[in-house]
């Protein structure tokens, strides 16, 4: 089968990105009912989650070492991920009864979900040398959504037994893995890979451009899956307090969760006409300023307010992210972009789990109506490094 001309590439990439990352966060979409068959395991929320990451940072380490998506052809490392990540989240389906066991499953689906992300950015950079920034918002647009699309089939099959969700997701990866062996090959600017050498990825460090686009990922990240991942307990804990709200947890957490999809791609489109740096400065500043308003907006009496407030949220959280990417991918070393970019989603994805795990410790300490102001610590450092280096991107 001839696969597309580069035009027809990005969309391809895009969808088979959003199949394989639904299983990112397939667990949190049904935790509700795998908490029945652990009560015990008052953590279960963030251990589950930081297993994903944890996961995907060994895996993002193991293959930032041995150069993976620079010297084995990436679409067919992120075929072979896609498929085990499949196998592995529906494992969990399980009659398990060792919590261990459960933890484990998702540690591994995470490990592979670092030859789906940072290699579908790979193959986009192979790509599409110029108008990067736009390439990547639609991809990062997609890991997104399939963030979010469990908690909608969560909604869907709310009659149906919790495994559908897990059976659907693993489903769509298998999906998205096959269209990229079958149509995408390589990409045309892909350099041959080289052996890895750790003192060549951080000398990355040393370039202006990198350390400063790197470090606001740093606190973008220190932010943004924390708050995705307490997305459904701040509306549980909402409904609780207001119960004539009545507000269907899986579906606006879909959506809040989702729209930060479009944000990512109005972001990499506006990129192509406005300088990337100041854009991720704007989005990473609203976010920030999200964490520290937080106690105003999700304890008001209108679940208007907070709804608006939530999107808000969720649109500006993910806004940057594309376009960090973007100006990582630009200031690598080309040989080693694809090792490059894995090495600082290793790290960022680091953060995410020391974040995650400070918000539930002081969740059990702390009055809930500041708990989340803690988040803002990551944008503010972020923007302290964007705005001390005036690199010229």
């Amino acid at each position: 089968m001839k696969a597309p001309k580069a035009a027809g590439i990005l969309p391809i990439i895009v969808i088979s990105q959003f199949l394989c990352t639904s299983l990112w966060f397939a667990g949190n979409a049904v935790l509700p009912d795998i908490v029945k068959n652990f009560p015990l395991e008052h953590n279960l929320l963030a251990n589950l989650t930081s297993m994903v990451q944890f996961g995907f940072i060994t895996g993002t380490l193991l293959f930032a070492f041995f150069a993976i998506s620079d010297l084995f052809s990436p679409s067919k490392v992120f075929f072979a991920c896609g498929i085990a990540a499949a196998l592995f989240n529906v494992a969990i389906c399980l009659e398990i009864t060792d919590v261990r066991l459960l933890l484990l499953f998702r540690f591994l689906t995470g490990f592979m979900l670092a030859g789906i992300y940072p290699v579908g950015m790979k193959i986009a950079s192979d790509y599409f040398k110029d108008g990067l920034g736009k390439s990547l918002g639609f991809l990062v647009g997609a890991l997104v959504l399939g963030t979010a699309f469990p908690h909608l089939l969560k909604t869907f099959t709310a009659d149906f037994p919790w495994k559908y969700v897990i059976y659907a997701t693993s489903t769509l990866s298998v999906i998205g893995a096959c269209s990229i062996l079958f149509f995408v090959a390589d990409g045309p600017f892909r350099k041959p890979g080289q052996k890895f050498d750790f003192r060549s990825c951080l000398s990355g460090f040393k370039n202006p451009g990198f350390r400063s686009a790197a470090f606001g990922y740093f606190g973008h990240m220190w932010e943004l899956y924390t708050f995705w991942a307490f997305l459904p307990a701040m509306l549980l804990h909402y409904n609780g307090t207001h119960p004539a709200a009545e507000l269907n947890t899986p579906l606006f957490s879909f959506l809040v969760i989702g729209s930060g999809g479009l944000s990512c791609m109005v972001g990499g489109l506006l990129s192509q006409k406005f300088d990337a740096k100041r854009i991720a400065m704007i989005a990473l500043a609203i976010s920030g300023s999200c964490c520290l308003l937080s106690p105003i907006f999700l304890f008001a009496d209108s679940v208007y307010t907070l709804l608006f407030f939530l999107f808000i949220w969720g649109l500006s959280g993910t806004a940057d992210s594309p376009l960090f990417s973007s100006l990582i991918a630009k200031n690598a070393p080309e040989s080693l972009r694809g090792t490059s970019l894995t090495l600082v989603n290793c790290i960022g994805f680091a953060i995410t789990i020391i974040s995650i795990q400070v918000i539930n410790l002081l969740a059990k300490e702390t009055n809930s109506h500041y708990l989340y102001m803690v988040l803002a610590i990551g944008p503010v450092l972020g923007l302290l490094a964007l705005l001390k280096n005036n690199h010229e991107y």
